[in-house]
């Protein structure tokens, strides 16, 4: 296949591309950077796709291992930052204690909601959460990865469904 070929085939499935990209980000911005790091890789390795077989498949399986890459490596940076002043103290040799009552109040409603879910949900969200992924989660419960996957989903599902409903009478309309 030839690079004017190769470069037609890409340009048919620019919609499809955009569209799988926003499903795996859910951000336009995010969408964009990963269509045009999915057409370099896919420009870059263009002598290993064979002729005859399915595009598609084979630019799909490209956008869908670099979003899990740059996903990965975007793991891997996340901290938690200090607010600005707690910095800013800390540099003049001052202590500065938040006040973190109502955040601990809300954060102990959110585990008493978690701990009255039961152990078929909470168990393999509480793995996923402390970042074991769904292979390793699947091994240790003796589950089949798609069940894990479900009762993580069930159990998301229900935490926000308590979310919403324990805070939806707070909110001022």
């Amino acid at each position: 296949m030839t690079t004017i070929e190769f470069t037609e085939q890409l340009n048919q499935f620019e919609a499809f591309l955009n569209n799988f990209a926003l499903r795996l980000t859910h951000n336009q911005e995010k969408a964009k950077d990963l269509v045009q790091d999915t057409s370099l890789r896919a420009f870059r390795y263009r002598e290993k796709f064979q002729v005859g077989t399915n595009f598609k498949g084979w630019i799909s399986t490209i956008m869908r291992n670099t979003f899990i890459n740059q996903y990965r490596k975007d793991k891997k940076r996340r901290h938690v930052s200090e607010p600005v002043e707690s910095f800013a103290y800390a540099l003049e040799g001052k202590i500065i204690t938040p006040n973190e009552g109502e955040s601990n109040l809300r954060m102990q409603e959110i585990i008493s909601m978690f701990d009255s879910m039961s152990d078929l949900y909470s168990v393999p969200f509480l793995l996923h959460y402390r970042g074991f992924e769904y292979k390793e989660i699947a091994e240790k419960l003796d589950l089949p990865i798609g069940t894990v996957k479900s009762r993580i989903h069930t159990a998301r599902n229900k935490m926000k469904a308590n979310i919403e409903q324990q805070y939806a009478s707070r909110v001022i309309k």
